[in-house]
């Protein structure tokens, strides 16, 4: 049986001096459990104002007939984006920060920095009308649009490894506009159901009815739709060169400039006449979201092409089975494997399977980065650790996988019968098709990455697999 190579063990911290010096430990404010505690102590805090705040404006009934109404959207775009980043999962920590920071920090940053420059501006101009109008087409984006980002920095510079590319950087942005428009929500619901309160009004014709329509019902996209603007500028410098500087910081800027002139173009509808509002989501809205819809879906694809066209070198080196490439580059078909482990072996099985799966696309996206020159100086290391993991949840995955991947191959197209031509007329090849031979899987090592490490010298070399793709998504 094959045995897990050994590894050169990775020293656990810096050293003080010398090789072989004694490691200096962290200081307190450097540990984990403190950086932990201090980000949610902030976030409950935030939190908590928030809550008085919104209380405040719209009294207890307002606030609890808000909440109700602006819970629905939440769990539908939660799981879009959780379904965009199906391919490569991230862990739940990170949605469950970006959720909580655009829900209460965000949330909290825009009501007190609006609220201010409204005062300033109408004290200022003796406008309150012109005040308002002018917060909510300039200022609003731009305080708006910069506290939400502030989550999506956060997770870029922090959890690294969590980042990686355009869908990622969708996923988290789209998250955090979320959990800020559910808040947002909250305020104004509140505040219309206290209108009509006032006025008496109820059913269709009241406040709360066409407030409802407008922002759960036609745009519960609107502020996930700005904010991945932003989050693709972050995915797209994820995926530059460590020495492309002007790259890496120019782009994520540009993307939150995009989401501020969206949100700016969007608030200032309502000045463009009666009909404004309608015209600019008609025309500019939802053809932005179509767009963007199709560009994260064609990125998702592209993903699994990644993974794909990767992993084969890593089947070919012993790592991983033949097949797995095939089935892990399919959606239908990692879905079948965690039935499969789940149906024979229960649920913790399958989720050594969706780990597997997780932890194989992270070394496909590796190995890519690689490959063309993008990746980090932990690349060895972060490959041996991926490997390391695939190895210790191979008894489990393997089998499932297999009976994925046979799940879901195609049956094989019938084969003509083979006419023979008459001897001695065009030579003795005719009648038979080109015959493409298998590719060399030395194509696939690229020199700059060296040699990958099989498990085992002794282990057999598997036959190899056609470099097209037999499976769908």
């Amino acid at each position: 049986m094959a045995t897990f190579p050994p590894y050169p063990t990775q020293p656990s911290g810096p050293t003080d001096g010398p090789v072989g010096g004694a490691l200096r430990h962290a200081h307190w404010w450097q540990r984990p459990w403190v950086r932990y505690g201090a980000l949610t102590s902030l976030l409950a805090l935030s939190g908590l104002v928030i809550l008085a705040l919104v209380r405040e404006q719209t009294g207890t009934e307002g606030f609890l007939v808000g909440l109700g109404l602006a819970v629905f959207p939440v769990p539908l775009l939660v799981a879009a984006f959780r379904w965009l980043d199906r391919v490569e999962p991230g862990p739940w920590r990170n949605l469950l920060f970006a959720f909580a920071w655009g829900a209460c920090a965000a949330a909290l940053i825009a009501i007190v920095a609006n609220s201010f420059a409204t005062r300033w501006i109408a004290t200022a101009t003796a406008d309150p009308s012109g005040a308002d109008t002018l917060g909510a087409t300039v200022i609003a984006p731009i305080v708006e649009e910069s506290a939400k980002a502030a989550a999506v920095l956060l997770i870029y510079l922090f959890r690294r490894r969590d980042f990686t590319g355009i869908v990622d950087g969708v996923v988290i942005a789209g998250v955090t506009a979320t959990g800020f428009a559910f808040t947002e929500n909250i305020l104004y619901l509140g505040t219309a159901f206290g209108t009509d309160q006032l006025t008496g009004d109820s059913g269709i014709a009241s406040v709360t009815a066409a407030t409802f329509f407008v922002r759960i019902v036609m745009s519960p996209f609107a502020h996930p739709l700005f904010t991945v603007l932003t989050g693709i500028g972050f995915g797209i410098s994820a995926l530059s060169g460590e020495r492309q500087h002007v790259r890496r910081v120019l782009l994520p800027l540009f993307g939150l400039l995009l989401a501020m002139s969206m949100h700016a173009f969007w608030n200032g509808s309502s000045t463009f006449g009666d009909y404004g509002f309608f015209a600019v989501y008609a025309a500019f809205m939802v053809p932005a979201f179509g767009l963007l819809t199709w560009l994260v879906i064609w990125t998702r694809q592209r993903e699994l092409r990644t993974v794909r066209a990767e992993l084969p070198a890593y089947a070919m080196a012993g790592w991983l089975a033949p097949a797995e490439p095939y089935a892990l580059g399919s959606m239908r078909a990692r879905r079948l494997a965690r039935e499969y482990a789940r149906r024979h072996l229960g649920r913790p099985a399958a989720r050594e399977v969706a780990q597997y799966e997780a932890y194989a696309t992270s070394l496909a996206f590796l190995r890519h980065r690689g490959r063309l020159g993008r990746a980090g100086a932990d690349f060895v290391v972060r490959e041996q650790e991926l490997l390391g993991e695939l190895w210790q949840r191979r008894a489990v995955a393997r089998p499932a996988l297999d009976h994925a991947a046979r799940a879901v191959a195609p049956a094989p197209a019938p084969v003509p019968p083979v006419t023979w031509p008459p001897y001695g007329r065009q030579g003795y090849g005719y009648g038979y098709g080109p015959t493409t031979p298998y590719p060399s899987y030395s194509q696939n090592l690229s020199p700059g990455l060296g040699h990958i490490p099989g498990p085992s010298h002794n282990r057999p070399v598997h036959d190899p697999y056609p470099a097209y793709n037999p499976y769908r998504s």
